[in-house]
């Protein structure tokens, strides 16, 4: 049965091997940004974990893609041969590694092995350019399919904001973004459904916002608003980022 959704971004700088080891400071007496972000997005999924027992990724990507409990991907590709994968099982019988795997199922990976070595999970990957209604029936589907299984299943939606909100973001500073952004942290701390699946597909495209279509899923995976759990909305690298866990309310709770 589908129990609860958790929301966390894709920075690769979760992973300590991706910068330099665990930052403790940043020499200014202020905490570091990389620090906070990861702490929080830890103590969400492990939160999220305590009460599901099977995962169910889902994130966005150039091409969309399923991945099964059998996935190991590494993140030689950002840096260093971190190995994850989807079930400890895996990862210990693993030959071989994906460098290819996308980032959010990357990320995910890793914060099972973190925090719920002995979960399983699979993945489905959206296309980048998937029309918003085919989002929110996926999520439709899923929820339908899960409510059905017998084990305690969990959806993690690992997604960006818009990628455009300073002059040191990766895609540089776009001044429609903040709006933007600030009207999707708004959709996502209340769990406002409609807003999320209102979400334009070319201006998302045009400000980075690459998460759009995993925020349309997790909008069609509920049946009515949900209660959210915001713990995190900032965009410290200018990116935005939103860490949350939805619960099922009501006549959509099981």
């Amino acid at each position: 049965m589908f129990s609860v959704a958790a929301l966390v971004p894709s920075p690769p700088v979760l992973v300590p091997e991706l910068c330099g080891g665990v930052v403790e400071a940043t020499g200014t007496g202020e905490p570091d940004p990389r620090v906070v972000l990861r702490a929080t997005v830890l103590d969400a999924v492990r939160a999220f974990a305590s009460v599901t027992d099977q995962w169910m990724v889902v994130g966005a990507s150039g091409v969309e893609g399923a991945f099964g409990p059998e996935t190991v991907g590494t993140f030689r590709g950002f840096g260093a041969d971190v190995r994850v994968g989807f079930s400890a099982a895996a990862v210990a019988g693993a030959q071989r590694a994906d460098p290819q795997l996308p980032l959010a199922a990357l990320i995910a990976g890793w914060l099972r092995g973190q925090v719920a070595p002995c979960a399983v999970a699979e993945a489905s990957i959206v296309a980048a350019d998937a029309p918003p209604q085919d989002c929110a029936e996926l999520g439709a589907k899923l929820r339908a399919d899960l409510d059905g299984a017998a084990a305690r299943h969990g959806v993690l939606v690992v997604a960006d904001g818009a990628a455009t909100l300073s002059a040191k973001a990766p895609g540089y500073l776009d001044d429609r973004a903040r709006p933007v952004q600030d009207e999707l942290d708004r959709a996502l701390t209340a769990g406002d459904r409609a807003a999320l699946r209102a979400l334009d597909p070319q201006l998302c495209a045009e400000l980075a916002l690459a998460g759009r279509p995993a925020y349309q899923v997790l909008a069609g995976l509920f049946r009515a608003d949900p209660v959210v759990e915001t713990r995190y909305r900032a965009a410290p690298f200018g990116v935005g980022y939103h860490v949350s866990i939805w619960h099922p309310v009501g006549d959509d709770a099981a």
